[in-house]
């Protein structure tokens, strides 16, 4: 555009009057220009012929409908108002993925923010204790405990000391309830003079302090405490001719299989290392899980309205917690080649004087009962599998999420069922259980067996998952050329 400023100039309008030329005035604008000119254009008309005067009209009507176009100022508004319309319609539907990113990205830090208000300050893998605050301890139940005291039948009795029992048809006050029948029934209470009240209200701390997860959780504690207590049973070791003392039964056998999970986040060492969590920082990547449930698990026992262990003497406690540091440090799969190689190396010529021996048997009975669903009926078992690929399915999505490295046997695209539990029963449950009946010739029929049962069991099903593979092209192959036939051939409705 120029930028000359003579364009834009008043101009002056002259008019021939009578044969005087007069000067009318200036025009600052279009509009008085236009004025001008129609009061021109009147004037000529007074003085104009009764000939002309149809030619006069016409050029009038003319100039009349081009200002009319030039300056349709509500046609022209409205117009622009349809195309603004119609561009923000197009910004909003372009723009709706970008919404719509922007909308997860803030639900996720509402996410963020509020597992980071619960796990005081952690981000990635909260914990219901913060250790980085001294001196703060978990809430006490300072009320005397009220879950319901059941008795338990006979058939409950004997079930309950068997690898057989259902744990799914149990509540959780009734799994504590049963939890508090072991503890007596072993005389545990009595040979230790436990408060009764204080037991109860340990109970419920442990009940409480394990997460709603899909498979490490409080059904997953009483299942190892309960398989623990069934061993205990099938192998003698309750007896006073047993090597095994009450101290080796209440440290070993029992309280750190009750303890052994405590506030598990349900993502494993694998998870917590690669991601960096505070756990994984404060142990120094050495199985910060595991540590993570000795500390809560003494903590608990810290307060004194949940210390079972308050009349036991000083240096017997001391040996207590060394040993259940042991026990459930043991449990970190990570550790399975080196203490089952160990325990190995000693069974042939096992002695029961022997400390180190001693030791390295309740590790693997520990290890043996962590991870023995499998030895359970397959209406027990199989449950079991789904909640464990649930967990780890949640892990795999997470880890993919955050760029973090994904195990084959947790990623939901490439693991099945038959898949996940034949390796694991092979190679680590049939072994391990095998080892031990070196020791305990008796666990053979009611836990090594089921084991092998299962290996073949979860076989067939692959067996299976492979010809459908096979068959499966075949059929779509099939179903295609018998489409394309369809579509091909003429229908007879004869049927010839």
């Amino acid at each position: 555009m120029g930028s000359s400023s003579s364009s834009y100039a008043p101009k002056a309008i002259y008019l021939d009057v009578d044969g005087k030329v007069q000067k009318v005035g200036k025009t600052p604008g279009m509009f008085s220009f236009v004025s001008i000119l129609t009061f021109c254009l009147i004037e000529m008309h007074i003085f104009m012929s009764a000939e002309k005067e149809d030619m006069f009209q016409n050029v009038l009507s003319q100039v009349a409908d081009q200002f009319s176009r030039a300056f349709r100022i509500n046609e022209l508004k409205t117009e622009v108002t349809n195309r603004l319309a119609m561009l923000e319609k197009r910004v909003e539907l372009e723009g709706l993925k970008v919404v719509e990113i922007e909308k997860c990205k803030n639900d996720l830090k509402k996410l963020r923010d509020e597992m980071t208000s619960r796990g005081g300050g952690r981000v990635n893998c909260p914990c219901k204790y913060n250790f980085s605050d001294d001196g703060k301890k978990v809430t006490p139940r300072r009320d005397v405990p009220n879950y319901p005291k059941y008795t338990l039948s006979q058939e409950t009795v004997e079930a309950l000391k068997k690898p057989t029992f259902d744990v799914w048809h149990w509540e959780h006050n009734e799994m504590l309830s049963c939890l508090e029948y072991m503890y007596h029934d072993l005389g545990l209470v009595k040979e230790f003079n436990m408060n009764p009240i204080t037991l109860k209200r340990w109970l419920l701390a442990i009940q409480e302090n394990y997460r709603n997860n899909p498979f490490h959780n409080f059904r997953h504690c009483f299942c190892v405490s309960q398989m623990m207590y069934g061993m205990i049973h099938l192998c003698n070791l309750q007896t006073e001719s047993s090597s095994f003392s009450r101290l080796d039964i209440l440290h070993v056998l029992i309280t750190p299989a009750v303890c052994h999970d405590l506030d598990h986040p349900g993502y494993n060492n694998t998870y917590q290392i690669n991601a960096r969590t505070e756990l994984a920082v404060r142990y120094n990547d050495i199985s910060p899980l595991e540590n993570h449930h000795c500390a809560v698990a003494f903590q608990i026992l810290s307060l004194p309205e949940c210390n079972i262990f308050a009349n036991v003497d000083p240096e017997a406690f001391k040996q207590i917690r060394q040993a259940i540091i042991t026990l459930i440090l043991a449990t970190d799969m990570a550790r399975h080649g080196e203490i089952l190689d160990s325990f190995k190396h000693k069974v042939d010529n096992f002695d029961f004087t022997n400390e180190e021996h001693v030791t390295c048997l309740k590790m693997v009975l520990i290890k043996c009962c962590d991870i023995s669903n499998e030895v359970r009926p397959t209406e027990v078992a199989e449950p079991w599998v789904d909640c464990l690929l649930e967990e780890y399915f949640m892990q795999s999505d997470r880890e993919k999420s955050e760029g973090l490295p994904v195990a084959p046997f947790m990623d939901r695209d490439k693991v099945t069922k038959p898949t996940a539990q034949i390796g694991f029963i092979k190679f680590v449950l049939i072994p391990m259980f095998e080892t031990v009946m070196k020791l305990f010739p008796q666990i053979e029929e009611i836990m090594v067996q089921p084991l092998r049962d299962s290996r073949d069991h979860y076989e067939e099903l692959k067996q299976i998952d492979d010809a459908m593979t096979e068959v499966e092209p075949i059929l779509f192959t099939s179903n295609a050329l018998q489409s394309v036939k369809q579509h091909l051939l003429p229908s007879h409705p004869s049927g010839n």
